[in-house]
């Protein structure tokens, strides 16, 4: 295989009903894309449209230092700024499809039908497919060659409502990640602390719950890449 990872990221900037903004939390990038550079992948970043993504604000309130190493890389922001649209990018070029948070996926990463077809083709190429936190939103919809949903009956995790009530977005949002998991057939955990780091996987399929996830996410992909 090629030794390439293609990351999915929003291009929503506000939330459609409110004066707020949104887009990348930054930090589920970035934990991310690090180790599994350093472990020799490359990596392609494509968006629903291409081209802008933009950062949640949010996202740097509490960024740790290496998020504002990245974010003051011109290079990495500067890729943001021009991501890749789904219709450039071809599916056998990569042994894994990761799905980046923020509030803005919920609602451009859903509906995608192209970026959904490029997760199918990948996942029955023995690939992987991996989302964290708001990103499994871009899992619930893809359906596999035999028509069967990717979720069903397949242990999953994502933002649990604990959380989004906790942040007080429950209300905002269009719709709570963990009930539509459920919905899908997933097989729904979560860990009992909010916010602690928790990862699941089963098969070629892994899911974090939240932003602290996406550092053992990250290590559980690339252990599952080099079996």
């Amino acid at each position: 295989m090629s030794k390439k990872i293609l990351v999915v990221v929003t291009n929503t900037a506000k939330y459609p009903s409110l004066k707020r903004a949104t887009g990348l939390w930054l930090g589920e990038a970035v934990h991310f894309v690090e180790p599994v550079q350093k472990a020799g992948y490359a990596v392609d970043f494509v968006s629903p449209n291409g081209g802008y993504v933009p950062i949640d604000p949010h996202s740097l309130q509490m960024a740790p230092d290496l998020d504002w190493q990245w974010y003051d890389d011109q290079a990495f922001m500067s890729r943001l700024g021009a991501t890749l649209s789904p219709g450039r990018v071809k599916a056998e070029d990569y042994d894994a499809i990761y799905y980046t948070g923020g509030h803005g996926v919920m609602f451009d990463f859903p509906d995608n039908a192209p970026l959904q077809e490029l997760a199918r083709k990948i996942f029955e190429r023995n690939g992987i497919v991996a989302a964290v936190c708001h990103g499994v939103a871009g899992l619930l919809n893809i359906k596999l060659s035999d028509n069967s949903l990717l979720l069903k009956d397949r242990q999953v995790t994502g933002f649990s409502n604990t959380e989004e009530k906790l942040i007080e977005l429950d209300k905002v949002v269009p719709f709570l990640t963990e009930n539509e998991l459920v919905a899908r057939g997933g097989h729904y955990s979560k860990d009992d602390d909010p916010w602690k780091p928790f990862v699941v996987g089963d098969g070629r399929l892994f899911t974090g719950q939240n932003p602290a996830s996406t550092g053992a996410l990250a290590e559980r992909v690339l252990q599952a890449l080099q079996k």
